[in-house]
């Protein structure tokens, strides 16, 4: 038996199974709304048990049980922030780095995986040029933190990812556990905000509809979200009731995702559900491709409709905001809110100290001695370039060219260009706020394989002469 078919035995689990952790995390959802230190206590169960997992598991199960749990807590990290159930702020991205490390200790990494060794090695001259540069007013172990510990994490994740061998079904897996949070979270969307009319006073990001928390980072995991439900609903939907029941939480995830009135991540998703299905289609053969085609005319039909109900609770105002509109039609000037001047500002930093940046943080400082007042960057790229210098191109070419001449030699994993286009899109909308980017583009070079159906021998009669 192979490894993947032992990883196949091993964490092969029904469908039947999916729908009650389903109810069970919607039930998790209502309790979190409910009784508010129930965030906590959930929060304690799922750092210990995944930890545990990891621990106590045998080595050829560690693997998959890493990325179970970074999966999940990369898709939980909004809920635990905005109920206030998480350890500190960027906890999620700390435990996903402890995870792939214990990880490391057992299962190792691939030796190919050395550009992410050096691109962690570059981000370390922006520390040492913050230590000179950052005032007072800045405090530099945290801002340091605060904009390093995205990148780590991402580092962290690819080296882990790298070359590791998993099944189809086994990346389902890990997609439907990031699944499970992001139901709870929308789940305690719906009752904080129950009436989304009441709420609407403009186009702009809406945080009431969004747990009182930030919309844009709500919106993009429940981006995550409406992806990982559209890829079950092609891929592990096989009767007509999981179909039903995966379209109608895809139409549920989405309606919050719009309501949020934020448009990155729901933009991202759209970009990787047409990624998945381009893939998806253009790898099928012929019957398997005019099921395909039936299933995505029922997506648009539910497409369709949880749109006409979104423009109807919010009385047109959604049509407006992704046209660019404010509430009263005008047509807006800046389509970005604001997101091109910090590029451009941060750019003009990058042309003032081209060689080693300004270091990690360094345009939070300057913004604060040129406009009196600090504002965290919407954009990686553009921060890379002016906190790193070239040293920050070097980066920004690793991380784009390594996945792609990895891709040129393991072409199994059919959402590869939609783990790139999410990590791609994130961070110029969002940088990386959030632990999901940085572990999701890990899953881009996994080694992904088909298991092969094994032949089924019959026994041949011989006709025997009488």
């Amino acid at each position: 038996m192979t490894r993947a078919q032992q990883y196949k035995k091993r964490y092969h689990f029904t469908n039947d199974l999916y729908v009650a952790l389903v109810i069970l995390h919607l039930l998790i959802g209502v309790a979190i709304y409910y009784i508010p230190f129930f965030s906590k206590l959930y929060f304690i169960i799922v750092c210990f048990y995944f930890i545990g997992k990891v621990l106590l598991s045998d080595k050829a199960s560690k693997v998959m049980w890493v990325l179970f749990g970074c999966a999940y807590i990369a898709a939980a990290e909004s809920l635990f922030r905005m109920t206030g159930g998480g350890l500190f702020y960027e906890f999620s991205k700390y435990y996903i780095i402890l995870l792939v490390l214990i990880g490391m200790f057992f299962t190792g990494v691939s030796g190919k995986s050395y550009p992410y060794f050096v691109y962690l090695i570059l981000l370390l001259p922006a520390v040492l040029v913050a230590s000179t540069t950052l005032g007072f007013d800045l405090n530099f172990r945290t801002s340091v933190a605060f904009v390093l510990s995205g990148p780590v994490c991402l580092g962290a994740s690819a080296l882990y990812c790298y070359h590791k061998t998993i099944t189809q079904e086994q990346l389902l897996q890990i997609l439907a556990c990031m699944t499970f949070p992001l139901l709870a979270m929308m789940i305690y969307l719906f009752l904080y905000n129950p009436s989304i009319k009441e709420v609407l006073q403009s186009t702009a990001s809406n945080f009431a509809a969004s747990g009182g928390f930030g919309p844009n980072q709500v919106a993009t995991l429940l981006g995550l979200g409406m992806v990982t439900l559209t890829v079950r609903f092609f891929l592990k939907s096989p009767t007509l009731f999981l179909k039903l029941f995966n379209l109608l939480l895809l139409a549920l995830i989405s309606f919050r995702a719009l309501v949020t009135f934020s448009r990155g991540g729901v933009i991202a998703a759209v970009m990787m559900i047409i990624g998945f299905l381009v893939m998806l289609y253009s790898t099928s053969k012929f019957k398997r491709r005019q099921q395909i085609i039936g299933s995505v005319f029922i997506l648009i039909i539910g497409v369709v409709i949880t749109w006409s109900i979104t423009a109807s609770q919010t009385g047109g105002l959604i049509e407006n905001r992704y046209t660019n509109k404010d509430a009263v039609g005008r047509e807006k000037l800046d389509l970005s809110t604001g997101r091109v001047e910090l590029f451009i500002h941060e750019f003009e930093g990058f042309l003032r100290h081209p060689f080693l940046g300004v270091g990690a943080s360094g345009m939070k400082q300057v913004r604060l001695e040129e406009e009196g007042k600090t504002i965290a960057s919407h954009n990686e790229v553009s921060r890379l370039f002016s906190e790193h210098g070239i040293f920050g191109v070097i980066i920004l070419l690793l991380l784009i060219i390594t996945p792609l001449v990895y891709r040129a030699q393991h072409k199994g994993n059919l959402l590869f260009y939609s783990f790139l286009i999410f990590w791609f899109a994130t961070i110029n909308h969002s940088a990386m706020r959030i632990a999901a980017p940085g572990f999701i583009y890990g899953l881009a070079l996994l080694n992904v394989i088909y298991e092969k159906k094994r032949p089924i021998h019959r026994k041949q009669f011989k006709e025997q002469n009488l």
